[in-house]
Formats: C-alpha cells, structure tokens, sequence
C-alpha cells in the first residue's frame, strides 16, 4: 500500500505539473441550468378545460477543451431532465439519460500569423469534424437553439476559410441509423420516436416498430391512399431530420457594414404512408404513419442575403435586413417556393437600447389554387429569440399555415456594472396569407399581441438568475392558426419562468 500510495503521488504530481505548465490550452467548464416554468398557455392556446401546468426542467453539462496551434478538440456531455421524471431509484429498464452534445475536433491547415506555418498563403484554413453546433449571424437559419434544454447540434464536417477579411465556411452531413452488417442500402429513418403513442381510438400503445407515427393524422383516404392531416409541424427541423445537409456561408466586412450570404441544400428520405391495426381491450384502433423505406430523396435548397450596418459615427444606430428564398421540393415531395424578409433598426444611448423591426414569413393562401407550397420553413434556427418567447410560431407546436406577419418593438436597460439587465418586448401577429374559418370565409388576419419581459441578474462570476413574464393576448383567428377547434380554447394565456444558471470554469484561478 505505501509502494501504491508513494507511485500514485508521484503520478498526480507530475499531472498537476503538466497541468500548471499548459494550463493555457486546456479548459474544463460545467454547467447546472435549472428553469423552473408556470404554463398557462405556453407554445399554443390552452383549452378552457385544461389547468396550467408547472415543472422545472435542468440541463447538466460538462465540457472538456484542448487547444495548440495544431489542433482544437471539444467534448460535450450533458444530461437533460425534469425534476420527477425518474423515481428516486430507478432500474436498469429506465436506459441512459446521459447523451453527447459535441464531440469535434478542428484541424489547422494553414495559418498566417504562426510562423510554424511556413508557407501559409491565407490567414485562416482548417476543417472541423464531429457533433457540432452550427451558428450564424441572428440564428435564423442555423443556430444551437440554446433556449431549448437539450440544444441543437449536427454531425458534420466544415471547411473554415479566412483570407483578407473574408470568411467562407462550407459544410456537409450525412445521416444513417446504424452500420450493421445486415442493413442495405441508405433507407433513413429520420426521427427519434416516443415509445408510446395515442391510435385512432385515443388509447396510449406501443408504437409499432419501423414507423415514425403522425399525431395528427386523421385517416388515409382507401381511394387515393392519401393522408388527412390536421396543421401537423412541419417547420424547423420538426418531425422530419435530414437525410443529407450542405452549406455555404461567405461574410465580408466593408467599413462599417457586414454582408452575409447563406446557401443551404438539404434532402429528406422519400416515405410511404402506412397504417397498423391496434386491438386495446375492447377497441380497435389504428396508429397511421410513414415508413422511410423508399429509394431517394426530396431536395430543398435556401439562400439570401443579410446586412448588418452601423449609420453613424457614434455606433449608436443600426441597420439589419436580409432576405431569403427557397426552392426546390418539401419534406413532402410538393414544388416549393417561398421566402422570408427581416429589418430592423436598433438604437443605443447610454444604458438603454430602443428596437423596432417587422419580420415576414411566406405561407400558403387558403382561397389559391396553386399546388405549389409557398410556405417558408425557418430550417434549423432558434425561434425563440425572433417571434415571441412564448414559442406560439416554428417550434414543437406548429407554425401558421398561412404564414407569419410579425412587427416588433423592444427596450433594453443594463446596468454600468452589467450585472442587472430587463427588457420588455412587443409582438404583433397576423397571418400573411388569406385563411379559411369553418364556413369557408375569409377569417381575420390579425393573431393576437405578446409582450415578454425578462429581466437577468449576475450573481457572481460563475452563477446568474432570469426571471421571465409573457402575456398573450389572442384574437379567435389564433384558433384556426393552431388548428385547434373554435371556442374550445381561452385567448388570454400567460407563461412565466425562473432559471438559475450556474456555469464554473474549474481552471480559473
């Protein structure tokens, strides 16, 4: 035991050495975000027999880093829970809960500023390879959705090029379920399925095996094998992963104003639809579905432009506007065309900072004939910082068929140590497009009206608490948007949330 003791003090000796002498290169950070959240009508319109709900949620998180003038490397493992989801002592039936956020690894090729690069020609080339999130300029298109407990990221390969003030980005993913031996062909299954679901009939099942079920679904039709759906997601990266993703990003700097093109190809597997007869006691139900086992895919593509300008000398005013369009076929197979528009201008005096700004989203208007789907899908963003924070638009509930009319207005105050900031933001929502109400007349535009206040305080350096409060004041039109049934819902929902975010960086000093 004293050989052992003696061999193990030296090893840890020699380990904190190494450690003092390169502490520069490596990190080792956690994170505990607890959000504690009052629900009376978060994400979509709660029915009039329905109470509010309350849980709290936590994200834990611990991020390992390296980095030399060769290399970068990054290991995320987080885990994500409700408070209660797990008894006290669970079994082995209960599985992992532990899953890897990122796991990449950045090559440098080529770097002007080190001179061990002896013939480098550009300022920057590498290429980063791995879990990764994928983040750029207001998160519209691609961002790590960070709001949502268990975030975005993507297994992917980028290419990351700077020269001169430019900056090329280029990426690519492809996606498959599994590498064993017995599985033929490239046939993806794009989702990760609940293992229960509610058949026809309304009682909870099993799911069945190889099919990715559809909610809301109300039947396929026995003449054409089509699929009644209600306004089931389909938006934002919801229901349906990519089989295949490419991008391009360029961004170039010229004065005081940034220009960025974004050019985004993703395919979905091909499906046919699919029902399977479920016998529970006395009823017999049926769960309707898809089944990825179709050769082919389905190829979307989006691209624009973003501006970002400072308008004065003082940097206190700002513009920012972009456009988007995107072509090519949905998720479904359906010829798509349709396109989203955002400006704002952002002026800041002192401790405040005034916003306004009008965001539009193409959708399909329900009095057209056209087959063409003109409704736009916001890919792989983070919505929850652009159309209200109580996430009525593009996210897990759905998004207007019709589209998204959304001008805004926001105020912020922080503090001249930067410990306490709040703000209060305004949302006025209309459809873009025509809909129909039940008796096929046009119904109003207008959705309704959200005001969000969040207001952040720093505790220390490692620990912070936000206290958020959302109202939304709806008009019956928000009923149709959501497809739920008229009357059945109350108008006036409100959400609010307490989160306590603790992050310590275990080798600072």
């Amino acid at each position: 035991m004293k050989k052992l003791n003696t061999k193990s003090g030296i090893l840890m000796g020699v380990l904190l050495a190494a450690g003092t002498s390169v502490n520069a290169q490596f990190t080792l950070t956690g994170q505990v975000r607890t959000r504690s959240e009052y629900r009376d009508g978060a994400g979509t319109l709660r029915p009039v027999n329905n109470q509010p709900a309350f849980f709290t949620s936590q994200r834990t998180r611990l991020s390992f880093g390296y980095r030399n003038n060769r290399i970068q490397f990054l290991t995320s493992v987080q885990d994500v829970r409700v408070w209660g989801q797990d008894a006290s002592s669970i079994s082995n039936a209960d599985g992992s809960k532990l899953g890897v956020h990122e796991a990449w690894a950045e090559v440098t090729l080529a770097n002007k500023k080190d001179s061990s690069f002896k013939h480098a020609k550009v300022d920057y080339l590498g290429f980063r390879i791995g879990r990764q999130e994928l983040m750029y300029d207001d998160s519209r298109l691609l961002g790590n959705l960070d709001w949502l407990q268990q975030a975005r990221r993507h297994d992917a390969l980028v290419l990351k090029f700077l020269n001169k003030g430019w900056q090329l980005d280029l990426g690519a993913a492809f996606n498959q379920n599994t590498d064993a031996f017995n599985y033929n062909g490239t046939y993806y299954t794009p989702a990760n399925v609940n293992p229960y679901v509610k058949d026809s009939k309304g009682n909870l099942v099993l799911t069945p095996a190889g099919l990715i079920p559809i909610v809301n679904a109300t039947g396929i039709s026995a003449k054409t094998g089509t699929l009644s759906m209600a306004n089931a997601p389909s938006t934002n990266a919801i229901g349906q992963h990519y089989k295949a993703l490419q991008f391009l990003y360029a961004a170039k700097t010229f004065g005081q104003t940034k220009i960025t093109a974004l050019v985004v190809g993703d395919q979905f597997s091909k499906y046919r639809l699919d029902s399977v007869k479920i016998i529970a006691g006395a009823d017999t139900g049926y769960v309707f579905g898809r089944r990825y086992n179709k050769a082919g895919t389905h190829a979307r593509y989006t691209t624009g432009l973003l501006i970002n300008s400072v308008l004065d000398k003082k940097k206190s005013l700002t513009l920012t506007a972009g456009a988007y369009y995107q072509g090519g076929k949905d998720k479904e197979g359906l010829k798509l065309s349709a396109y989203t528009t955002t400006a704002s201008v952002t002026y800041a005096k002192k401790s405040w900072l005034y916003s306004i700004g009008w965001d539009y989203v193409s959708g399909n208007d329900a009095f057209s004939t056209s087959t063409t789907n003109h409704r736009f899908d916001p890919l792989y963003g983070t919505p929850h910082k652009l159309w209200g924070l109580m996430d009525y638009f593009y996210v897990g509930t759905g998004s207007p068929v019709g589209g998204l009319s959304n001008p805004f207005a926001k105020i912020r105050f922080t503090s001249k140590d930067k410990r306490f900031s709040t703000g209060i933001d305004y949302h006025y929502f209309a459809l873009a497009k025509n809909q129909k109400d039940v008796t096929g007349n046009a119904i109003k535009k207008y959705l309704g009206s959200e005001f969000d206040c969040v207001s952040t305080y720093q505790l220390n350096k490692f620990s912070s608490i936000e206290l958020g409060l959302s109202y939304m004041a709806a008009t019956k039109s928000m009923e149709y948007a959501k497809a739920v049934t008229p009357g059945s819902t109350q108008l006036n929902n409100s959400w609010a949330y307490l989160q306590i975010n603790i992050k310590p960086d275990f080798l600072s000093k």
